[in-house]
């Protein structure tokens, strides 16, 4: 590693945004961490524990394991996994807590198995009724991994866990123990399958009629075959690019394959090292890793690759847990200056392993930082300085080391440099006007399809749309709308199983957008669409009003949201549909969730239940419900 780099000046808009965090948050953040350090202790936590509540402890562990949680002087390691093995992601991590036992023990520590998450899928719940738990399996997520800590055993935490909800559920409850180190253990991605493109040529023609459920899923099989993230560029790999830049993987840690001896060593390293980073000179507790700059640079990395739109929730939520107040209008200002530098499906044909081959996160972080766009001067797990990142791993025989390369692509078609981008911005927007705010993403749409103005078809499910569509009803110019999609709604369930019908209206030539109040997953593609709107429909938003034929704009390029109708006729309307009452919110589990969504806050907050509703937004649903009659 050179020790001669010189940090160029950070990028002003980046430097910007981060001081604008940083004095938005200042209360909140020094709450935060006031809280944290009183947590923390000299030795172990477990050292001031009566016997018995200690005895129980370390009652079921046997040998030197038991010796050294009985003799206080070992550090304590939780493991805390989302281990399932129906879903491919998760799979791997089977095998992970033997290695991490054996591990710690080497280095000093001891590791046990501290308590496991809930991990779902929304590729098996995609369009069900599943999919309506899956934003607040998040806030599950978290608080599971807050009752595998909350035991008090542990000097630090190692957390297994890869896909969409899990990584933000683990850090946000992570977080609520910040005076702990913690490192995220990732499984890594399957190899590469059917190409997405090809995958998603099968899936329109599936649409129209044009192929077989057979066909289908010979497709979608010879697509997701095998153990390992889903290779697309969605929510799961953005999670691990994210958190990577954010410091808090081992570097090079992301996307090494399940089953190779490479993701054993570093799964072993992270034990090693986190019973390193428990106590003593190089104690770095998570709270210190998760600060303004760290958020900035997980952001910044988003945006250069074109980063799933669910960011635009779990980033500020994981923000939040730490303390720090993140908003849409500092995606949207970063997106505006931070080049898009990926060219990975659904922006570009390339998957993640052509990516990472490329140069991966490496490439991304040396260039970047070059470019004075990451903040180089922040904690990680791996130490001080961002530049670690730059540094990829390597085994000697069976010793893993770390080596510096040369900021330079090795395909220029998937990973490009700063000054050679494939667009100049991020191509994530914030879009406002008279039906709220949104969240659109047009990394992956043409620029002639930004802009969208046509007459609204309004549904309140994705079935309507479907019907609606086999009918031929949408042949045309057409704003789909469908609300009584958000947090409060129904959970806010992804709805891109719409997007294969909407690929079709567009290849027949028609001018087509969707507007939603839910969301469209980290695979949102050619089609543009603005979603999250908030306010949204079940709370009385202008989305709530929208009538069939009403005239609307989708301008992505200058960030208009805008319908033409008059403020006073549109506020007159009566509210004809909302979402399911109480009593109708059940079955597949529904009925278990109530709670989370009464309590749940707006999207632009997150969709969070952790800090709940204020009382304008209490005030707005008992308004609607007093309406509804």
């Amino acid at each position: 590693m050179s020790a001669t780099r010189t940090d160029p000046e950070i990028h002003p808009t980046v430097a910007e945004v981060t001081a604008r965090i940083v004095a938005r948050s200042t209360h909140s953040r020094r709450e935060y961490l006031e809280r944290v350090r009183s947590a923390a202790a000299e030795g172990p936590a477990r050292a001031g524990m009566a016997c018995s509540n200690l005895a129980h402890g370390f009652a079921a562990c046997e040998g030197s394991d038991r010796l050294a949680i009985r003799g206080l002087r070992k550090p304590g390691v939780a493991i805390v996994s989302a281990y399932n093995d129906l879903l491919s992601a998760h799979q791997p991590l089977k095998e992970f807590p033997d290695w991490i036992k054996d591990a710690a023990r080497e280095a000093g520590g001891v590791a046990q198995f501290a308590g496991g998450v809930p991990a779902m899928c929304d590729g098996i719940t995609q369009g069900r009724a599943g999919m309506e738990l899956s934003l607040f399996s998040r806030e599950v997520i978290a608080m599971a991994t807050g009752v595998a800590l909350s035991h008090e055993m542990f000097d630090g935490a190692l957390l297994l866990g890869v896909c969409d909800k899990i990584v933000p559920g683990l850090l946000i409850g992570a977080l609520a123990f910040g005076h702990l180190p913690a490192i995220l253990v990732p499984a890594g991605p399957m190899s590469s399958g059917l190409p997405n493109k090809e995958k998603a040529r099968i899936r329109q023609l599936f649409a129209e009629g044009k192929a077989t459920r057979e066909d289908l899923l010979d497709a979608e099989s010879a697509s997701y075959h095998s153990a390992g993230t889903c290779t697309f560029y969605g929510t799961a790999n953005s999670n691990q690019l994210v958190v990577e830049v954010m410091g808090l993987h081992l570097p090079g840690a992301s996307f090494v394959h399940p089953g190779t001896p490479m993701r054993k060593a570093l799964t072993e390293e992270a034990a090693r090292r986190i019973v390193e980073l428990s106590r003593g000179e190089r104690y770095t507790p998570i709270a210190d890793v998760i600060d303004e700059r760290a958020v900035v640079n997980g952001l910044v990395a988003l945006l250069a690759t074109g980063g799933s739109t669910n960011h635009t929730l779990h980033l500020v939520a994981i923000a939040a847990a730490a303390g720090i107040q993140l908003t849409w209008d500092d995606f949207s200002d970063l997106s505006a200056v931070i080049p898009l530098l990926a060219n990975v499906y659904p922006n570009g044909s390339a998957d993640i392993n052509h990516f990472h081959a490329a140069g991966g996160v490496q490439f991304l972080v040396g260039t970047l930082l070059d470019a004075g766009m990451l903040h180089p001067d922040v904690r990680t797990v791996a130490g001080t300085g961002l530049h670690h990142y730059r540094t990829e791993p390597v085994l000697d025989g069976d010793k893993l080391t770390w080596r510096e390369v040369e900021t330079r692509t090795l395909d220029e078609d998937v990973l490009r440099p700063v000054d050679k981008p494939f667009a100049q911005d991020g191509g994530l927007r914030v879009v406002s006007g008279n039906l709220g705010r949104a969240v659109i993403k047009i990394s992956a749409v043409a620029p002639e399809n930004r802009v969208v103005r046509a007459p609204a078809r309004v549904f309140t499910t994705q079935q309507q749309f479907t019907d609606a569509f086999r009918a031929g009803e949408l042949d045309r110019d057409v704003v789909v709308v469908i609300r009584n999609q958000g947090p409060q709604a129904n959970g806010m369930p992804e709805l891109h199983g719409l997007t294969p019908a909407l690929g079709v209206l567009m290849d027949r030539g028609h001018h087509v957008a969707l507007l939603t109040d839910g969301r469209m997953s980290g695979a949102s593609g050619k089609v543009p669409s603005a979603i999250q709107v908030t306010p949204e429909a079940a709370l009385g938003g202008p989305l709530a009003r929208v009538a069939d034929g009403d005239l609307i704009t989708l301008d992505a390029e200058t960030g208009l949201l805008d319908i033409a109708v008059d403020a006073a006729e549109l506020a007159g309307r009566p509210l004809v549909d909302g979402p399911p009452d109480e009593g109708e919110w059940t079955g597949t589990g529904r009925e278990l969730f109530g709670a989370l969504r009464r309590a749940v806050g707006p999207a632009d907050q997150g969709a969070s239940v952790f800090g709940g509703m204020t009382s304008a937004h209490f005030g707005a649903r008992a308004d609607l419900t007093e309406v509804r009659g």
